[in-house]
């Protein structure tokens, strides 16, 4: 590989959006405040839910596992794109690009079976209320969280094991802002027609499968909603998945531009898309579902407000 003194045998280089040094300053800034919004804007989700009784409940708690996937999948990509942009190095070694790719898999992965959960958690608090306490119970909520993150992670382990059986010999220019799978099939010397192949399939499945349960979980919604004689009690009814349809449609809909072509067309010009979904979509998360919650504009009220306090009652007991 020709890189000079910035990348060994074994590296890739992460080329990033654009190799212009005033391009690369703005984006800089433009990552560091978006990755800043991030992790501020679902730390406090996860604070507020967890130190906030009234938002002990399934809907919330499955909300907090999101947030913290967001933050764990921005911190697995942004730290890495910042440091290239200041630095002339580029270079990440195939084990670091390896473990890159394996936690997007899993996280990407991780998302989307929670944002099904949340779904079917919906369609149970709407189209069954009744027996909401008890078809949602803590037990069965933590069963199913606890699926969802295995799943992931056996999914992660397995892409990238299949990965491992992949040749590199050509150019190892990535112009991406991380190691993602199709780029890296693209610059594969070896067959990949198989590999590729089982990606798609395997991908189909794991994805396809929970939008189906969101679709589904939806329709039943609806239906149950038009049922609803009073208009006030439909528009509040519908409001409590609002939140959900909006995150669902901006998760899937950026994926869907990324992934959902053959892997000859896949090119540059994704770069786009993929900080779509990779940046944009978890630094949006938190303010749809807080922007019209009022339970939770109701506990970041109180968690802002605590601390508030507590420093002001702390300097007063230092005078």
């Amino acid at each position: 590989m020709h890189g000079g003194n910035q990348s060994g045998v074994s590296d890739f280089l992460l080329l990033g959006i654009s190799e212009s040094p005033e391009e690369q300053q703005i984006l800089f800034w433009m990552f560091l405040s978006m990755y800043l919004v991030t992790v501020m804007g679902n730390v406090l989700i996860i604070l507020a839910i967890s130190f906030d009784s009234h938002l002990h409940t399934p809907m919330y708690l499955f909300l907090a596992n999101l947030s913290f996937t967001d933050l764990f999948f921005v911190t697995n990509t942004i730290p890495k794109t910042l440091v290239n942009l200041q630095s002339q190095n580029k270079a990440i070694s195939y084990a670091g690009c390896l473990t890159q790719l394996y936690f997007l898999v899993c996280l990407v992965t991780l998302d989307n079976l929670i944002l099904a959960t949340m779904a079917y958690d919906r369609y149970v608090a709407i189209c069954r209320p009744l027996h909401y306490i008890t078809a949602m119970s803590p037990r069965l909520c933590i069963l199913l969280l606890i699926l969802c993150w295995a799943l992931s992670v056996l999914y992660g382990l397995f892409l990238t094991l299949l990965m491992t059986k992949v040749t590199f010999c050509g150019s190892r220019r990535i112009h991406y802002i991380f190691c993602e799978m199709y780029v890296l099939l693209r610059l594969a010397c070896s067959n990949t027609q198989v590999i590729h192949t089982v990606q798609i399939t395997t991908g189909c499945f794991i994805f396809f499968t929970p939008l189906g349960i969101m679709v589904m979980s939806y329709v039943w919604i609806v239906r149950a909603i038009l049922r609803i004689p009073s208009a006030s009690n439909k528009y509040k009814a519908f409001s409590t998945c609002g939140s959900h349809l909006a995150v669902v449609s901006l998760f899937y809909g950026t994926l869907g531009m990324v992934y959902l072509q053959p892997l000859k067309t896949h090119s540059m010009k994704d770069s786009v898309a993929t900080v779509m979904y990779a940046v944009v979509t978890p630094m949006m998360n938190p303010f749809i579902y807080s922007l019209r919650n009022k339970d939770m504009h109701g506990a970041l009220g109180r968690l802002l407000l605590g601390k508030a306090f507590q420093r002001l009652t702390g300097r007063k007991l230092r005078h």
